[in-house]
């Protein structure tokens, strides 16, 4: 009895709430209303409550991943220190030196492989180590080595190597950081976010296989090479994601003659949204793929005439309209700077132009920020390509 009469109740207060309103304005001697029926109030109240109640469920997720991240990094650390403390590497090699001798070598194989796989031959051998040069976990470490060479003069060698090994994985760790926060940096000049826009990186993660472990389980797996395979994936994520990025010019023209935004229809005079940025030029000018990625799309399109898309693998895709020719085919896989298709003046056009589109998710995006980067964005993406350029070429070789 009490529900039933609490829910008339409720609606009742609601109808209060939400009645029928009238406004109206005076103009010119004219007297206008304006209504607003209480469904629509309903309507518009539900609409805010509904996306506040998203925004929370978002902002729970995000904090509850933080903490996540953060307690996995501090057992990390914590693996690290007590692996790295000299009562623990002394234990060690009580036990045997020839299992020491093995585990090296074996640290040092599979060193040797993420670093070739993210770097090249280049960096492949261990760095001497510096004392001047030292962080305090490395001077630490090597006070370690120096006691188990006292303790121990047959693994003296042994424990150098490895000191040598663990300074050396740090320092490249560093480094893998540090080109890690410039694709970031570089990224965020786009106006775009690096997690979201690596989340979206495409067939980049798709992996699969059998499982072939390189130990005999993860706990023999150091937390200083652990750490230095982390931030290389990491480092290579972003620098992937860069790359994808369309920042080149589509035309070897400079002359835009109409930019992204609302505009005036050319054919109705009406008021209308351009979805991107024309570039006025000669009938066949060769037009050039603004980034790395896979063409989606050749052909003809109502009123873009024949046009090429093409799908970067991150959620982005770049569009290049009324064209005279066009010079690849859906599937085919195309680099930076590849001529697409040719200049001209089909589908729904005025005069021979490029309209070049950039969306994000199948959304328009103002093409501008792409195609007006600064030199530091450029470079750090130059540096990208030059290594995956290099990894790739070292790849085929092997294969053939």
């Amino acid at each position: 009895m009490h529900n039933n009469e609490t829910k008339p109740g409720l609606i009742a207060r609601l109808d209060h709430m939400f009645t029928d309103r009238e406004f109206f304005m005076r103009s010119h001697g004219q007297v206008r209303f304006l209504k607003f029926s209480a469904k629509l109030q309903k309507q518009i109240a539900g609409t805010i409550v509904a996306v506040l109640g998203i925004w929370l469920v978002i902002t729970l997720a995000m904090t509850v991943n933080q903490l996540t991240i953060s307690s996995e990094r501090m057992a990390l650390a914590e693996k690290e220190a007590e692996l790295n403390s000299s009562e623990s590497r002394v234990a060690a090699y009580k036990g045997s030196i020839d299992n020491v001798a093995a585990d090296l070598n074996e640290r040092q194989n599979v060193l040797d492989q993420i670093t070739k796989q993210f770097i090249g031959e280049e960096g492949t051998q261990p760095a001497k180590v510096d004392n001047e040069t030292l962080t305090e976990d490395e001077k630490a470490l090597l006070e370690n080595t120096q006691k188990i060479s006292a303790a121990f003069p047959a693994a003296s060698e042994l424990a150098k190597f490895e000191a040598r090994q663990l300074a050396f994985a740090k320092k490249l760790t560093r480094a893998a950081q540090k080109r890690t926060e410039e694709a970031e940096m570089a990224i965020r000049n786009f106006g775009l976010n690096p997690d979201k826009l690596a989340a979206n990186l495409g067939d980049g993660d798709a992996m699969g296989g059998p499982l072939i472990p390189l130990f005999d389980s993860d706990d023999d797996i150091h937390p200083t090479l652990e750490r230095l395979s982390n931030a290389l994936q990491r480092m290579d994520t972003l620098e992937r994601t860069l790359l994808a990025i369309p920042s080149a010019m589509p035309a070897n023209i400079l002359n835009m003659s109409s930019n992204y935004g609302y505009r005036r229809d050319p054919f109705t005079g009406a008021g209308s949204m351009h979805n991107g940025i024309d570039f006025k030029g000669p009938h066949a000018e060769p037009i050039l793929a603004a980034a790395t990625g896979t063409v989606t799309h050749a052909g003809w399109q109502s009123g873009y005439g024949k046009t090429v898309e093409i799908t970067h693998g991150n959620g982005l895709m770049t569009r290049y309209a009324h064209l005279s020719r066009i010079n690849v085919t859906t599937g085919q896989k195309v680099e930076q700077g590849l001529q697409v298709g040719a200049m001209g003046n089909t589908g729904r056009s005025t005069g021979t132009h490029l309209h070049f589109e950039v969306r994000l998710n199948g959304r328009a995006i103002n093409p501008r920020p792409f195609l007006e980067t600064n030199s530091d964005v450029l470079k750090v993406k130059a540096n990208a390509r030059q290594r995956a350029k290099t990894n790739k070429e070292k790849s085929g070789a092997s294969r053939g």
